[in-house]
């Protein structure tokens, strides 16, 4: 793997880790699924293929904060906008 190629898969695996810390079924069960992902292409020499994959990864990225938006959302809501409270 090319130099700059390395450090941005570290970081996008360092990035990943650190959303994990607040998935819905666990950071372990999250750390593991990763750990997995990341295993599973280690050996990818093809520099398009590893873009490709880090493009993934951002998409990713961009899904967990959108749950996470959406669970604080949800429970602000249930919070102050309670409908069954009277």
């Amino acid at each position: 793997m090319a130099n700059p190629l390395r450090s941005e898969v570290i970081a996008l695996y360092k990035h990943l880790l650190y959303l994990g810390r607040n998935y819905p079924k666990g950071a372990t069960y999250f750390k593991e699924r990763l750990k997995h992902a990341f295993m599973k292409n280690k050996d990818e020499t093809d520099p398009e293929k590893i873009r490709t994959l880090v493009k993934r990864g951002d998409f990713v990225i961009k899904e967990l904060e959108a749950l996470y938006f959406l669970r604080k959302y949800r429970t602000m809501k249930h919070r102050y906008y309670d409908e069954h409270k009277k």
